[in-house]
């Protein structure tokens, strides 16, 4: 901590950044639990966790959350694990692949899959001329519940683990791998004792955060529950339905004792595992999986699940250019017009420039809290990275009933002799400041930093401390050593961070549903407008043009974040 102290410029970076957590995350927070600690708060988790009813949706929000997470992160392994070690065809057209589910609003995917394989959808009825997979009646299993909350979910984000994972794929030494294959070791049993065992942080921070995600996700329950119920549709349905802030606050809290569990324990498996891979020495050449049984069972799995999602967006694409796909399919621009000439170009301008606002700021703030916990050693560390995981754990139909409730009013400081100071003006609401762009913006940064964080976290993990210590020693102080060194070598975390940012923000709803104004339109708002009101082709439409505008974002940040992460080229660099 003295050491932080005499650095003046890492030591204001740890209060601004201690500052922003405790009013984005902790002050919201305070507010909603303030909310819910009430004598009928305390009534109502007697009841929400006595009453069966509740226990089922509580059991229900736990199963679908490990099963998400279980296939999610398995399915961004293996996407990783092809992209980086095997010997695949056609790599740069199924990563293009694999990041198209993470650009675009999470109930439109659900809404393709519905079209698709509803009980009424143009496949499972008008090829197979049946409404359910298997069953009949009332034992018919169809796309409804837990079976395509699972399929949607995992598809819309085994991306994070898949991009979490190839980062760290790609910072392995190979010359771990050809020293055992020296010793005799095989494939299997080097994968066993050398590969999983360095990527452990990794794929314990995308099962935390596939689990969370998961278990919060609001869009697709509503479109794809059926009589499946979690806790985030409850939470939704005590706030727009009911206006009951008190059973929205204990239901949330509720929500949040599996996110933080899972969070712990998947803290204290990391700290008992140690891996660095990346120590500044020369790496040699890494080795390809060639084995024709091995290699193709994994590609096969990839081009499967490729062509699920082609097969969905395409239906996404066709459904934006027809007047209603699979009845009437006659060509038309009349989606795009509804689109482009009508309130959908407000809102695409305000979405498109809110979102670049708040990347930059989402991937450095993870940057540098990851480097801060991993790093540092100073009073409340685990508590910062505690906190900064709060912002992805908690509904984001909370977070924006907790800036209602924290900033729907201006804080002042009141000064003897000088009276009433603003400290922060009024962010929600009628007449907010800057149309409740600021707020929106700051959900948008603490929704999108604990991925950057995981991230950074998992990478820097492999990373030998002692490059950082030999630039302390040459006399370069911390702001240096992170802008030169650390930030270069966590590159892939970096750049991952930043897409997962801007997809994030221009896709999210249930965390800004609250805080949007008539001077403030997003774009996954008016989507979701057009959703519930059965006009599809306008919602398709706007799904185009939300994912041509991330595409666009992602090559951009593709060509000047770049997505090398070799020791060698950073050290040269830096030489």
């Amino acid at each position: 901590m003295r050491r932080i102290v005499q650095d003046p410029v890492l030591a204001t970076a740890l209060i601004l950044v201690v500052l922003f957590i405790f009013l984005a995350i902790i002050l919201p927070l305070i507010y909603t639990i303030r909310e819910s600690a009430s004598a009928e708060g305390l009534a109502l988790f007697q009841r929400y966790l006595t009453e069966s009813v509740y226990q089922r949706i509580i059991l229900n929000t736990l199963a679908m959350g490990v099963m998400v997470a279980t296939l999610g992160t398995l399915l961004g392994f293996i996407f990783a694990y092809v992209q980086v070690k095997v010997k695949a065809p056609f790599k740069r057209l199924l990563h293009f692949i694999a990041l198209v589910p993470i650009i675009s609003p999470p109930f439109a995917l659900a809404s393709a899959l519905i079209l698709l394989f509803g009980r009424n959808g143009m496949i499972l009825r008008g090829i197979f001329g049946t409404r359910c997979f298997w069953g009949e009646g009332r034992s018919c299993n169809d796309i409804y519940g837990l079976d395509g909350l699972t399929i949607v979910l995992s598809l819309s984000l085994f991306t994070v683990a898949y991009l979490n994972l190839k980062g760290m794929m790609q910072a392995l030494d190979p010359a771990l791998e050809e020293a055992a294959t020296d010793m005799g070791a095989n494939k299997w049993h080097i994968f066993r004792t050398v590969t999983v065992p360095m990527l452990i942080p990794g794929i314990a921070g995308s099962f935390l955060l596939l689990f969370v995600e998961a278990i919060a996700d609001l869009g697709n329950p509503l479109i794809l529950g059926g009589d499946y119920e979690v806790l985030a549709t409850r939470i939704y349905v005590s706030i727009i339905g009911l206006y009951d802030t008190k059973a929205a606050a204990v239901l949330s809290v509720i929500l949040l004792l599996p996110s933080l569990t899972v969070y712990l324990v998947q803290r204290y498996w990391i700290s008992r595992t140690s891996v660095i891979s990346i120590t500044g020495k020369p790496a040699g050449t890494p080795q390809q999986i060639t084995h024709p049984f091995v290699r193709w069972s994994l590609v096969a799995i990839v081009l499967a699940v490729c062509f699920l999602i082609v097969l969905i967006y395409g239906t996404i694409f066709v459904g934006a250019f027809v007047r209603v796909i699979g009845v009437n399919n006659d060509f038309t621009l009349q989606n795009f017009d509804f689109v482009i000439n009508g309130i959908g170009s407000e809102a695409m301008t305000d979405t498109t420039t809110l979102s670049a606002f708040a990347t930059p700021i989402a991937g450095l703030l993870g940057m540098l809290i990851a480097f801060l916990v991993i790093r540092k050693t100073f009073p409340g560390r685990a508590a910062l990275d505690f906190a900064t995981m709060l912002g992805i754990a908690v509904p984001g139909t909370i977070f924006g009933i907790g800036y209602i409730l924290a900033f729907n009013n201006p804080i002042e400081l009141t000064l003897p002799g000088i009276g009433n100071i603003t400290l922060l003006p009024k962010l929600t609401g009628g007449r907010a400041f800057l149309g409740g762009a600021l707020a929106i913006v700051v959900v948008y940064i603490v929704r999108s930093v604990p991925a950057a964080l995981r991230s950074g976290t998992a990478l820097l993990s492999q990373i030998d401390p002692a490059i950082e210590d030999a630039s302390i020693s040459l006399g370069a102080d911390n702001a240096y050593t992170f802008r030169k060194i650390t930030l270069p070598l966590i590159r892939p975390a970096f750049l991952s961070g930043l897409i997962y940012a801007f997809a994030r923000s221009m896709t999210t709803i249930s965390a800004i549903v609250f805080l949007t104004t008539p001077q403030t339109k997003i774009m996954t708002a008016q989507i979701l407008n057009e959703v519930e009101n059965g006009r599809f082709g306008n919602a398709f439409a706007y799904c185009v043009i939300l994912i041509g505008i991330v595409l666009v974002a992602i090559a951009i940040l593709y060509l000047t974040v770049g997505s090398s992460s070799g020791a060698e080229r950073t050290l040269e660099g830096g030489a």
